[in-house]
C-alpha cells in the first residue's frame, strides 16, 4: 500500500530570519541563508555574526600569502555553531571559475569548502562577491518545519547586495524588508488566528 507523502516545500536559497520569539541567543536577531533544505534536513550559513577575524588573519593562519589587498580587512562571519573550526566562502558563481568542492545554491550564489578558492582570493583571481563564514547552522529532518510552526522564524528572498553587504547592523531589518516586514513592530507575543 503506497502512503502519499506531502511534497516538502524546500527553503533552499531563501532567508531564514530569526524573530523575537527565537528563543537560541546564537540565532538572536540572525539572517541565515539556506543552501540546502529538503526531506532529510537543512544546512546554512549565517550573515551577521562577525567573528573576531579579518580574512586576512585565516590568510595568514594557511601561510597563504596575500598578493592582494581586497579581502584582507573583511570581516569573517560565524556561520554557525556547529563546527565552527570549518570554513566555508559563499560567493558568487563567477564565469570560468571552478573550485575542488562546491555546493551550488543558485545562479547566484555557492557555497565552497575547498582550500583552492582561499588561495585563489589571496592572489587576487578569486570570485568577485564572496563572505567567509567559520562553521554553519544544520536541522535535522523535520527540525525546521517545526521551528517555523512556532513562529521562531520566517523566511524572504535573497538579495545579493545584502548577503555580500559589508554592514552586518542591519541584515537583520534589511532581510525583514525584503518580506515586507518592519522589524520594529514584530511582537514577542506568538498568537494563532
Amino acid at each position: 500500500m503506497m502512503t502519499n507523502k506531502p511534497m516538502l516545500e524546500s527553503l533552499a536559497n531563501q532567508l531564514l530570519v530569526s524573530t523575537p520569539q527565537q528563543s537560541d541567543s546564537f540565532f538572536s536577531q540572525s539572517v541565515t541563508l539556506l543552501c540546502r533544505h529538503n526531506e532529510e534536513g537543512a544546512l546554512g550559513v549565517v550573515l551577521n555574526r562577525p567573528s573576531e577575524y579579518s580574512v586576512g588573519d585565516i590568510f595568514a593562519k594557511l601561510d597563504l600569502p596575500e598578493n592582494s589587498p581586497t579581502w584582507h580587512d573583511t570581516r569573517v562571519m560565524l556561520g554557525g555553531p556547529v563546527s565552527p573550526e570549518i570554513g566555508l566562502v559563499l560567493h558568487s558563481p563567477d564565469a570560468g571559475q571552478k573550485w575542488e568542492s562546491s555546493l551550488h545554491i543558485s545562479g547566484q550564489l555557492c557555497l565552497t569548502s575547498s582550500r583552492d578558492i582561499l588561495e585563489a582570493m589571496a592572489a587576487g583571481k578569486g570570485p568577485h562577491r564572496a563572505l567567509m563564514c567559520l562553521g554553519y547552522a544544520s536541522w535535522s529532518a523535520g527540525q525546521l518545519e517545526e521551528e517555523l510552526k512556532r513562529n521562531d522564524w520566517f523566511h524572504a528572498p535573497p538579495d545579493p547586495q545584502l548577503i555580500f553587504a559589508a554592514d552586518t547592523a542591519d541584515k537583520w531589518h534589511g532581510a525583514g524588508r525584503l518580506a515586507g516586514i518592519d522589524m520594529a513592530h514584530l511582537s514577542t507575543q506568538v498568537g494563532h488566528a
